[in-house]
């Protein structure tokens, strides 16, 4: 597939900049992949579109507040450090900026005594950066700033982004972009979709630097993603095979979701594990894990698309797409989402 069929045309006004109020009020589009139907609603009435005895899985990644600014402590030029992973207690992969200009062994001053020590090159501006002093992590999410995506245009985030660019169900923190196809969830549309009699059920993948790298190939199939570490509890994977068995639906909630469950998917079965994931979905691929998919509108170009072109086919996706764009769909990180049946 050439990497040129992922490409389309997004008026600017159409990237939402902020999030709307509540969270279940963005909309909804439902699309059909039987009969190719489009159709629109809101939000906080999934339910309606779901089956008892389906089950929605969902990322419970949350997002480190990753970007740090601070100077050199011999010279007092700015650096910016942009925490990627976690690698020892006391070492992150990060992005330091600008590269060329911070040797190793520079100090780096963040925040009063939070002062980290830029080591080993690992090329592409990325960096090893030590803090010895304790748990940077827990540090981070006081001082850190939340890692908004580059289409998010603002100077510097806003109070709100703290709380809104998390989900309401993250928990276990690692990843540096949000599971944007969870952001719409609220509590009221966790107790309707009980009441419908529709399992919940989640998943960790923390979701890395790499969800932003549009492809450059010429075609698709010769890019690559990054790893990604994800978790599949006992449980999890015991529900999952039980609604398999049933013949029940697994509801993919988001491309992080569907890219770990069709990893774990081995021989008939989902398997419980903790590891890392490169897997990467593009057209044609036959889908083994999950029957239906909601997920928010992505960036042409990317292996998100690309992944919701193997799902739901090109064809019917552009149709959606053309249709979220003519009716004024909210776009991205903070936009609306679809419901592909």
């Amino acid at each position: 597939m050439l990497t040129e069929e992922l490409n389309y045309y997004l008026p600017q006004d159409r990237i939402a900049q902020h999030p709307v109020k509540p969270r279940d009020s963005s909309r909804l589009l439902i699309v059909d992949r039987d009969s190719g139907s489009i159709r629109e609603d809101v939000f906080r009435n999934l339910h309606r579109y779901l089956n008892k005895g389906d089950v929605i899985v969902l990322n419970d990644t949350r997002v480190i507040h990753a970007r740090l600014y601070g100077y050199k402590e011999k010279t007092g030029g700015k650096v910016e450090v942009f925490l990627l992973k976690q690698i020892g207690k006391h070492d992150w992969i990060a992005l330091v900026k600008p590269s060329a200009k911070i040797p190793i062994g520079t100090r780096v001053i963040i925040h009063n005594d939070v002062v980290l020590e830029v080591r080993d090159f690992l090329g592409e501006g990325k960096r090893v950066v030590h803090y010895p002093e304790g748990n940077l992590l827990s540090i981070i999410q006081k001082i850190g700033i939340v890692p908004l995506p580059p289409y998010i245009r603002r100077e510097t985030p806003e109070p709100d982004d703290r709380i809104r660019y998390q989900t309401v169900f993250a928990r276990r923190s690692g990843s540096v972009a949000a599971p944007t196809a969870g952001l719409h969830y609220t509590n009221r549309v966790l107790k309707k979709l009980k009441e419908r009699g529709i399992d919940v059920c989640f998943i960790t993948l923390h979701v890395g630097y790499g969800t932003f790298k549009p492809i450059t190939t010429e075609k698709v199939e010769q890019h690559s993603i990054d790893a990604e570490d994800f978790t599949i509890s006992e449980n999890t994977a015991i529900l999952l095979n039980k609604k398999k068995s049933d013949g029940k639906r697994i509801v993919a909630v988001g491309t992080t979701v569907t890219r770990v469950l069709e990893s774990q998917y081995i021989n008939g079965k989902f398997r419980a594990g903790v590891g890392s994931t490169t897997k990467y979905i593009y057209p044609p691929y036959t889908f083994q894990a999950i029957d239906v998919l909601q997920t928010n509108f992505h960036l042409p170009r990317s292996s998100l698309l690309a992944l919701v072109f193997a799902f739901a086919g090109k064809e019917l996706v552009m149709k959606a797409y053309n249709y979220a764009i003519e009716h004024h769909f909210r776009f991205y990180s903070y936009g609306d989402t679809m419901l592909i049946l």
